[in-house]
Formats: C-alpha cells, sequence, structure tokens
C-alpha cells in the first residue's frame, strides 16, 4: 500500500509543478512560482556576475589625482565595440542571464506584467549594457521598465540609471532636466538620495558648474551608505574648492575624509594630506608641523604603497621652500619607487629637468626631458611642449660633448712628457684600486653566500615557529660590514653625511679627460690597460691631426655662444663661450664675428666700457666689414640691408629658379666663406649642393649632401639633407631606362638641344617655337627651356601623350610652319627624361634605337 500513496503523491506533486509552469495562467502559484525561480535562479547568478564585472572594471582602473576625480570609476575605451562582442565575459553572462529571466518568466496576461521580478530583471539588464559600455541599448532597458512598471518599487533606481546613461551620451543638460523634476517628484532618502545627488554633481561638473556640483556632492556624501562612496565625494569636493581657489574650505574638505581613515580606501586619506601639503602657506603656515606631517607619511608601513606619491610632494614642498637639495633627493625617491603612474614619473623627470635648465646645465636637462617624453602620451599637449623644449636643447648638448671632448684631449697634447706620463701612472693606478675591489667584492659575496649558507644549515629552530632562522642579513655580519666600509673609502672617497653625497668633489679634478679615457678603455687588452704609455701613445701628435681638434672645438664654441646669446638669454655664458674661443687663437673667419657678438653682448649686460671697447677696436681692426658699416650707421639694423646674408640668400634663390647654376654655385661659395660661423650658411651649403645637382648630376649631388648632412648635422638643412640622403637619393640612383611603349602611359617629350654659349638662338628659336604650337590642332603644346649641363640646354614641347605622335612631331605642323622648325630634335618620355636630367646620361639614352 505506500508504494501506490507515493506514486500517487508525486503523480500530483508534478501534475501541479506542470500546472505551475504556464505563464498564460494568473494564478497565485503560478506567480509565485516564476517569481522565485527568476529571483534565486537567473537574477541571482546574474547579479553575482554583474558584480564580478565590476570588480575587475574597479581593479584596471587607475584613478588621476592630477585631475578631478569622476564620480563614478570606470573606465571609457574608445575601441569600438561590433554587434555580438564584448568588453567583458561578466558583463555578458549578467546580460544573458537577465534575458534568460525575462524570456522564460515573464507572465505578460493582458497586457499587464504578472511577474513582480521582472523589473529587477530588466533593471540588471540595463546595467549589465551600461558597465558594458553599451549606452543605448542600456538606455533603452531603462526607459523600458519606466514605460513598463510605473509602480515598481525600482521606479526611483531606474529613473538615476537612466541619467547616468544620459551623461554617458552627454545629454547632460537632459539628465540635469530629469534629476530635478525627479527632485520635485519624489522624496527620495538614503541611497537612492545618494545615487542622485552624485551623478547630478557629475552633470553639473561636465556642463563646468562647479559650485551647485558642490553642494550636490554635501548631499551624496551625508545620505549615501557607503563609506568608500563617501571618502571619493569628499575627497572630490577638497579638489574643486580648489580649483575655484577656496584652499581654506578645500582643507576642510580633505580633513573630513582623513577623519574617515580605515572605514575608505587608503588612498582618499594619502591624497587628502598631500593635497593639504599643496595648500600650504608658505608665509603664515607652520612650516615644523608640515615637516612633521610629511616625515610621518614617510615612515608609516602602511603608507609604501604610496611612497611615490609622498616623496613627489615632499620634494615641491621643499623646492618651494627653497631646499633645492633636499627637492632633488626627494625627487629622484620618487623615481626610485618605480611607481605605475607614468603622469608622476613625467612630472618627476620634468621638473628636475627644469631645475638643470635654471641651472644651465643644458645637457643633464636635455636627459631628463627625454625621459618625461617617455611617460607622456605620445603628440598630446603635454609631450608637445617638452619636445619643443628638447629640441631647443638639441644644439647645445651637441656643441657642449664636442667642445668637452676637444678640450679634455687638447689638455692631454699640452702636457709635457713627464706630466703625461705621471697623469696616466695616477689613472693606471686608480684602475688597478677598482680591479681589485671588484676582485675582493667578488670573493666576500661567495664567502657570504657560504656563511648563509652554513648558518641556515646550523640555525636552530624557533620555540613559536619549527621554520630555521636565517642570519644572513648584510649588517648582522661584521666582516661584509667592515667590507663594505672599505669599499665605500676606496670608490668614493670619505664623504661627509649630507644631502647628495654623490655630487660633493668627486675626487678626479680631471673629469672630462677621464671620461675622454672611456672610448680608449673599450678597445684596449688586459695588458695595455694597465700600461700608461699604451694611453701617451693614443693622444694626438701631428700638427695637422691637432688643428683639426682645435678648430672643430673653436667652432663648437662660437655655436654655443650664439645658442646661449639667442635662443636661451644667457648672456654670461654667451660671454664666456665666446671670450674663450677668442683666448684660443681661432681661425680668422671666427674672429670678427665673435667680437661683434660680444659686442651687443656687452650692450645688453650692460657693460659700456667694454662694448665701447669692442666697437672701437671692430671699426679700427675691420673698416671695411659689414659689421663695421652696422656699428657706424646703426639705422642700417632697422632698415633692410641688402648685404645681410638673408637678402643674398633670398636673391640667390631667384637665381636659383631661373636656372642660372653656375652663378649659384660660384656665390654660395663665396657667401659661405663671408658668412662662415653663422646661421645661414647652412641654407647657402644646401642651395649649393641643389644646384650641383641639377648642373652636374646625381654623384655630385650625392657627394654635397652628404658634405651637408656631415657636416651641419644639427641645423634644419642639415637634418634635411640626412633625409634625402637617406629616404631620397636610393630612389633616384636607377640609371635604366624605361622602353618607349604606347602601353605604358606617359607623357612625352620633343626635345632640341643647343649650346649654352647660343643664347640669343636659343632665346629666338623659343619665340619661333611658341608661334608655331599655337597653329598645331587638337592638340595643347607649350614649350620651356631646361639647362641639361655647363654646356647645353634643352628647348621642350610638352603636352604630347604617345610616342607615335611625338616621333611624328613634325607631320603635326603645317608646311609653313615646318620650314621654321629645321633644328633636329629627339624624343623622349618624361620618365626617361628625367633619368637624363639626373645622371647626365643623354649621350646613353641616344644609342638607344628610340628615335
Amino acid at each position: 500500500m505506500k508504494t501506490p500513496n507515493k506514486t500517487i503523491l508525486l503523480v500530483l506533486f508534478l501534475a501541479i509543478v506542470a500546472l505551475s509552469c504556464s505563464r498564460k495562467k494568473d494564478k497565485f502559484i503560478n506567480r509565485n512560482f516564476h517569481a522565485v525561480t527568476a529571483e534565486y535562479n537567473a537574477l541571482f547568478n546574474g547579479y553575482n556576475a554583474l558584480e564580478q564585472g565590476k570588480t575587475s572594471l574597479n581593479e584596471a582602473y587607475f584613478d588621476n589625482y592630477w585631475e578631478i576625480l569622476p564620480i563614478e570609476r570606470m573606465q571609457i575605451f574608445e575601441d569600438v565595440v561590433l554587434p555580438g562582442q564584448s568588453k567583458n565575459e561578466n558583463f555578458s553572462k549578467a546580460e544573458e542571464k537577465a534575458v534568460k529571466a525575462i524570456q522564460k518568466h515573464s507572465m505578460n496576461i493582458d497586457g499587464k506584467e504578472k511577474n513582480p521580478q521582472m523589473d529587477e530583471a530588466y533593471l540588471l539588464l540595463g546595467k549589465a549594457r551600461y558597465f558594458d559600455q553599451r549606452f543605448v541599448p542600456a538606455l533603452e532597458a531603462f526607459n523600458y521598465i519606466l514605460y513598463k512598471y510605473p509602480a515598481s518599487d525600482k521606479i526611483n533606481q531606474a529613473k538615476v540609471w537612466r541619467e547616468k546613461t544620459n551623461i554617458r551620451l552627454d545629454n547632460n543638460e537632459l539628465a540635469i532636466k530629469n534629476l530635478k523634476r525627479l527632485f520635485k517628484q519624489e522624496d527620495l532618502e538614503g541611497q537612492d538620495l545618494a545615487d542622485a545627488s552624485s551623478i547630478l554633481a557629475q552633470a553639473y561638473l561636465n556642463v563646468k558648474i562647479i559650485d551647485t556640483a558642490i553642494t550636490q556632492l554635501e548631499i551624496a556624501s551625508n545620505a549615501t551608505k557607503s563609506n568608500d562612496e563617501r571618502g571619493r565625494y569628499r575627497f572630490i569636493q577638497g579638489q574643486l574648492y580648489n580649483q575655484l581657489g577656496y584652499k581654506d574650505s578645500a582643507n576642510i574638505a580633505f580633513n573630513k575624509v582623513i577623519e574617515l581613515n580605515r572605514k575608505t580606501p587608503r588612498i582618499y586619506m594619502i591624497s587628502a594630506y598631500l593635497e593639504k601639503v599643496k595648500n600650504f602657506d608658505f608665509e603664515n603656515g607652520n612650516k615644523l608641523e608640515m615637516n612633521e606631517l610629511l616625515a610621518e607619511l614617510e615612515e608609516n608601513r602602511e603608507n609604501r604603497p604610496f611612497l611615490d606619491k609622498i616623496y613627489h610632494h615632499t620634494a615641491t614642498y621643499h623646492l618651494k621652500n627653497g631646499s633645492d637639495s633636499l627637492a632633488v633627493a626627494y625627487y629622484n625617491k620618487s623615481l626610485r619607487t618605480d611607481s605605475r603612474d607614468k603622469l608622476l614619473k613625467a612630472k618627476n623627470y620634468e621638473t628636475l629637468g627644469d631645475m638643470y635648465f635654471d641651472a644651465s646645465v643644458y645637457a643633464d636637462a636635455g636627459e631628463y626631458y627625454d625621459s618625461t617624453m617617455s611617460n607622456l602620451v605620445l603628440n598630446s599637449k603635454p609631450y608637445r611642449i617638452i619636445k619643443r623644449k628638447r629640441d631647443n636643447l638639441e644644439d647645445v648638448i651637441y656643441y657642449e660633448a664636442i667642445a668637452k671632448v676637444n678640450d679634455s684631449i687638447l689638455n692631454l697634447v699640452n702636457l709635457s712628457e713627464d706630466e703625461k706620463l705621471t697623469y696616466f701612472e695616477t689613472f693606471v693606478s686608480d684602475l688597478k684600486a677598482k680591479a681589485e675591489a671588484e676582485k675582493e667584492k667578488e670573493e666576500a659575496a661567495e664567502r657570504n653566500t657560504g656563511l648563509a649558507t652554513v648558518n641556515t644549515i646550523g640555525s636552530r629552530p624557533n620555540s613559536f615557529n619549527s621554520a630555521p632562522q636565517s642570519n644572513n642579513f648584510y649588517f648582522y655580519n661584521p666582516t661584509t660590514v667592515a667590507y663594505g666600509k672599505n669599499e665605500f673609502v676606496k670608490f668614493w672617497g670619505d664623504r661627509p653625511l649630507e644631502d647628495n653625497w654623490r655630487w660633493s668633489s668627486q675626487g678626479a679634478s680631471n673629469t672630462s679627460n677621464n671620461n675622454t679615457l672611456t672610448s680608449v678603455l673599450d678597445t684596449a687588452s688586459e695588458e695595455e690597460r694597465f700600461d700608461p704609455q699604451f694611453y701617451i701613445s693614443k693622444i694626438p701628435s701631428e700638427e695637422k691631426e691637432i688643428d683639426s681638434i682645435s678648430k672643430t672645438r673653436n667652432y663648437a664654441y662660437y655655436q654655443l655662444g650664439l645658442i646661449y646669446k639667442e635662443k636661451f638669454k644667457e648672456y654670461e655664458l654667451a660671454k664666456d663661450k665666446l671670450q674663450n674661443l677668442l683666448d684660443s687663437n681661432p681661425e680668422e673667419r671666427l674672429v670678427l664675428p665673435s667680437k661683434y657678438n660680444l659686442y651687443k653682448i656687452y650692450e645688453l649686460l650692460g657693460e659700456q666700457d667694454e662694448a665701447s671697447i669692442a666697437k672701437e677696436e671692430i671699426i679700427e681692426k675691420y673698416p671695411d666689414s659689414r659689421y663695421a658699416t652696422i656699428l657706424k650707421n646703426p639705422e642700417l639694423v632697422t632698415e633692410r640691408d641688402e648685404n645681410s646674408p638673408e637678402s643674398l640668400y633670398e636673391a640667390l634663390y631667384i637665381q636659383h629658379e631661373n636656372q642660372e647654376y653656375a652663378d649659384v654655385i660660384s656665390k654660395s661659395e663665396e657667401y659661405i666663406k663671408t658668412f662662415d660661423g653663422e646661421p645661414m650658411v647652412s641654407k647657402f651649403e644646401l642651395l649649393k649642393a641643389t644646384a650641383s645637382g641639377r648642373l652636374h648630376g646625381y654623384e655630385a649631388y650625392q657627394k654635397a649632401i652628404n658634405y651637408l648632412a656631415v657636416t651641419y648635422a644639427n641645423t634644419p638643412e642639415g637634418k634635411q639633407a640626412q633625409h634625402i640622403e637617406t629616404n631620397v637619393l636610393p630612389k633616384l640612383e636607377n640609371k635604366e631606362f624605361v622602353q618607349d611603349t604606347d602601353s605604358i602611359p606617359d607623357n612625352y617629350k620633343v626635345v632640341f638641344r643647343f649650346n649654352t654659349a647660343q643664347q640669343e638662338q636659343i632665346a629666338n628659336f623659343k619665340v619661333t617655337l611658341d608661334e608655331v604650337l599655337k597653329n598645331v590642332k587638337y592638340y595643347n603644346l607649350n614649350s620651356s627651356v631646361d639647362v641639361y649641363d655647363p654646356v647645353t640646354k634643352f628647348v621642350l614641347v610638352h603636352g604630347l601623350k604617345t610616342a607615335q605622335v611625338a616621333k611624328t612631331f613634325n607631320q603635326l605642323l603645317t608646311e609653313k610652319d615646318q620650314k621654321k622648325i629645321k633644328a633636329p630634335y629627339f624624343v623622349v618620355s618624361s620618365t626617361n627624361y628625367q633619368i637624363i636630367q639626373i645622371h647626365k646620361n643623354l649621350d646613353a639614352y641616344l644609342n638607344i634605337d628610340n628615335n
């Protein structure tokens, strides 16, 4: 009897379940069955996936504390997502569960939804789409709730999420309007009030209404149940007060963040402290308290993840306080933390670069600017600003390096034989000491490794922990401590305990000489490294080589003088460089422009006596020079000087356009000698190179471009020459002619050949040719004159589209016009004509059976 009863009960249960599964019957059991199934199956799993997706999103998001934080921590990606794709699988899963709940458990009977969980399903659907950054579909889901479920207990949440989506779609004004209406219509409380107020604050921030945004954040901070949100809202309030210039109000807001302590993420508390450091009043503030606060922040073990920011703001504080050495130390400390914040690194490098720039240490400043750019977004506005600074330093770094190296070589050249031997014996003894110290270091490392192994094996177990103790900490071993002290003294010398100890008196008076020897060391064998005579043998001894080094050094001095004067307005530095140049027995071409620039510098520095002496010297010793003329007639400076290099270059360029290449080459050479050392010289060199190529062909052009690229490497023209050498010349080196066929589309030219000396005959022939071409029917033809080489010119006819027509050019003319054009001609395609002009291989072309 028991078995039939069980069977009956099972059948009844299955029947009830079957009847309750129906979504078309508005019964109590049906409604509750689908509501419970939807809530505790699809929606439960969907919300779990949504939370997992939000967690991964927050972990990947990196707040930029250099700008006003957004209200919501959410990274917006610019990547385009195709239909069916998703940025996060968890959000796709949440959306799938929401759709499943709607499809399997919706009870839409007579136009009304009977399942009370469907509004929750559509809310989940909208949130999943929102966090997946598919804002238009998300907006549809939220609008559906407002349209279909006006009596839902989730209606206010749906309205808030709809406006969050509108803000993401840049509909800020619409969001503000709808949220203000929501506040009027509904008496919001708790988290609903916090969410609505915070998102309204974001809308006001987007439209730059900051004071109203602060008010809404105050409401949200008081209403929210989440301390994480409260800390963020308070911190943003402080940032906004700072933006408005209300530092006292900002500090009050930051104090409220600090009071939350461990209730909110520690990054907010640390950032609040650092913002207060930025707001410090250096005139009236208590500097002792601020120093103690910074020390406490630095020493607190819980703050280790934020030391990069703490060190940076400490450095900035010391920099504003006038403690430059402390600032440099802390900026370097911040860089050594290996921070993830690239913008923080960029600011550290940029500030250090600016400090070296202000101290006129331009080479080091350039290196820091390079590091700054490596941490900025390529081609962003900050990147372009730093790049402009760095480009301005290019020349000074280049010429400073030349001057430094050549000075060190000339210093060695000028030493007597005994002094050279003494110097290199000292150098070699230092090398031996370093080699021995390195050897001892390696041996000590091996001994320490063995000692650590013995200590580990012989250690007694701790009474509280069965793991053995290891006593291999460096400072617990007196042997290694003593060795470390000795090694430090050998390498650095006896240094006082102070900031930037490595910068002070680094022991060698001839640092530049040591730097010069570095490259020699790289090529030396083991025996040669410790032989003074090896280094002495490397010192230049031939007069020609020494003169070349001296000339290069002098030219670098001259360029540095001009750069410091014109670009950086560092008149003292410019004066030093030019005076050093004049004391170094420079070649005559640099003397006069150096003295003239010194005269201008004296005037700028207010040193009128020195300026008068320099002026009189120029007028007396160089009365016929352009500089003397300017000094005697200062009005020429304001008027157009026809003898200035700029005016002469413009005139010469016009000659180049008129194909007067021989004159351009000869005059360029004359002007290069006249204005040697001035910035216009590289322009004359480039113009000369171009004219040489047009007149003499590819090889002459290649040689001139190579000379320009090497000699004037750091000028714009030198860089242009480098580009031509790398990218243009390889495309021009082909000498092979293309076969002329009508199947290959090209333009064709009829070419008449003349001797350059026949100037009058060429002019008369071109006039006649132009008259004849006007009478040609069906073709729009014109003529021109081209220089081929120093003894040959071409008169060309343009406008012929096929080789066959070009070769029968004479037949296009009337019988009367044919009698006027009796000069022989040949036909060439535009492609082959270009090759002829580039390589000057006309004879090779005429030997081909093309005509």
